[in-house]
């Protein structure tokens, strides 16, 4: 009744926002997703996506069909790859979703390095803003950078990465330097919007123990972190970014870390797999070759640190 092509469709749909980005990761016209939905129901007898906004909503029968197919597809696909490794050889379609900045950094050329070493292999980078946006079920490897919610997947540790406090030359010489958090609410900060998280709570560790957290009113704010960072650059205010994404502008003297004596909270580098995927021979592969590509973290600023453990 549901063949591999019918799940290997569904992972694709539910990993989708709408109907038409489904259509887009398939290669196909939207008309095309909507009659394969409706084909797909009609043989199961049960619906499976709600349509009544723009955005696709999974039913629970369709939240079902999602797992259970995603561990039933990796199951054939650590089959596959028990047979393929008896001829030493890695194989099969990679799929990784990762942050836009990161993943062009960082991801994207760990993946070329992948497909390098193994040319059978071949491979999907979808790039996101929002970490909620991707299903995990629609994914191989989902990277993440930052604080976790509970999550049923498994949990890579990749790299460690700071959060830093900071602000170009320009803006310190004009609005002064911040010597204590509470300063900050005199001073234009930017911060970036995305996750439905509450970036406008600042959450600050002394190195004396004290614990300070501020509520700001940002004046400036934007859901891509590479706007931030460039007003960050041109003066406009002082900004929380990665460290893996300003070790380069702080070590040239573009923009200068703030507040030594007190630290935010850090924002690790993790890969997520399925209970399944991560014994797949090419996504096992592909997280030692980011391992590789992240030790020892190439944004350390003072030394390099070792890889964080598993």
């Amino acid at each position: 009744m549901i063949t591999s092509n019918d799940l290997h469709f569904f992972a694709v749909l539910s990993g989708a926002r709408s109907l038409a980005a489904a259509a887009r990761a398939l290669d196909v016209t939207p008309p095309a997703v909507t009659q394969r939905l409706q084909q797909l129901e009609q043989r199961l007898g049960v619906r499976l996506v709600e349509r009544s906004s723009r955005q696709l909503h999974l039913t629970a029968e369709g939240e079902l069909l999602a797992g259970r197919g995603a561990e039933l597809l990796a199951e054939l696909d650590g089959l596959a790859d028990a047979l393929v490794a008896r001829r030493k050889r890695v194989t099969g379609h990679l799929r990784v979703a990762a942050p836009f900045g990161f993943g062009r950094h960082y991801v994207a050329p760990a993946m070329a390095a992948l497909r390098t070493r193994h040319p059978d292999v071949t491979l999907s980078l979808m790039l996101f803003e929002d970490p909620a946006f991707p299903r995990a079920d629609g994914w191989d490897v989902l990277i993440h950078v930052g604080a976790l919610s509970d999550s049923a997947l498994t949990l890579h540790r990749l790299a460690a990465n700071h959060r830093i406090l900071c602000a170009s030359p320009a803006y310190l010489a004009r609005c002064g330097m911040p010597e204590r958090p509470e300063d900050l609410r005199r001073h234009d900060c930017g911060v970036i919007r995305e996750n439905k998280t509450d970036e406008s709570l600042w959450r600050f560790a002394g190195s004396d123990g004290g614990q300070v957290t501020l509520r700001l009113q940002p004046a400036l704010a934007s859901n891509d972190g590479t706007v931030i960072r460039d007003w960050g650059l041109a003066g406009l205010g002082i900004i929380v970014r990665s460290e893996w994404d300003v070790a380069d502008d702080l070590k040239l003297g573009r923009l200068i870390a703030l507040l030594p004596d007190w630290r935010l909270p850090d924002a690790d580098i993790v890969a997520l797999t399925g209970p399944h995927s991560g014994r797949v021979a090419r996504v096992a592969r592909f997280l030692e070759e980011l391992r590789s590509t992240l030790h020892p973290v190439p944004w350390r600023i003072d030394r390099p640190e070792p890889v964080v453990g598993e």
